[in-house]
């Protein structure tokens, strides 16, 4: 491992597998993971919750009242992963589901929400070392990373992916053409939002990742990895 360490932006669709890159990564080289997504989930979450989100309207006066109420945190788990704190409660299970995904896509065009979740992730990546997957995080959060991913796949492909994931998880998934129908949804407003829109930096390394799996997205990262830190010493 490096002794100077980094911080690594990956930034990519929905369910284009950048946070298993992320996860994988950071793991291989000690760093910590930062999964932004889950920032996003947990806050829709807190919004579904107090009825300010519902599948027609959102509440923006009410939710922009409380953002500073909402505290997330990442905390290890027995399986060697990491679970999502909201307020001191594990909600990893409860923010992976449709809706909240979908909550999460509407949260993240807000500006206020964006401001305050970028505040906290600057914090986190202050000291290096630091492994953050989402929307903005080349662009954004850390435009002076000095490594940067952009990850990207079919949409039928990664509705799939989003399907099998879910069934390996234990929880019962939609139809694939309800997921691929969110996917496009999400890519389309991801895109094309106002606020930090996803788009690929212009120093980063592009991957479609359709014909290559876990462990050959991992190497990949890996060697562009290596590359980098060989230059910079």
């Amino acid at each position: 491992m490096h002794e100077k360490k980094i911080n690594i932006a990956i930034d990519g669709f929905s369910s284009c597998g950048k946070s298993t890159m992320a996860k994988d990564l950071a793991k291989e080289l000690g760093y910590t993971y930062i999964d932004s997504g889950a920032m996003y989930r947990a806050v829709a979450l807190y919004a579904i919750r107090k009825g300010w989100i519902t599948e027609s309207t959102m509440n923006e006066k009410a939710l922009r009242k409380h953002i500073s109420e909402i505290k997330i945190t990442f905390n290890s788990n027995v399986n060697d992963g990491q679970d999502t704190y909201l307020n001191g409660e594990n909600v990893e299970n409860e923010i992976r589901s449709l809706k909240v995904a979908n909550g999460a896509s509407r949260v993240s065009t807000l500006g206020f929400v964006r401001s305050a979740l970028v505040r906290q992730q600057q914090e986190m990546g202050k000291e290096k070392g630091i492994v953050m997957d989402g929307r903005d995080i080349g662009t954004v959060v850390f435009p002076e990373a000095e490594l940067k991913f952009f990850i990207t796949a079919p949409p039928e492909i990664r509705a799939k992916r989003r399907y099998d994931e879910m069934k390996a998880k234990g929880i019962t998934p939609p139809a694939y053409e309800d997921i691929l129908a969110n996917v496009e949804e999400r890519d389309l407003r991801d895109t094309t939002r106002a606020e930090s829109p996803l788009r690929k930096a212009n120093d980063a390394l592009e991957l479609d990742n359709t014909h290559v799996d876990i462990e050959g997205q991992l190497q990949w990262a890996l060697d562009m990895f290596h590359r980098i830190t060989a230059k910079n010493e």
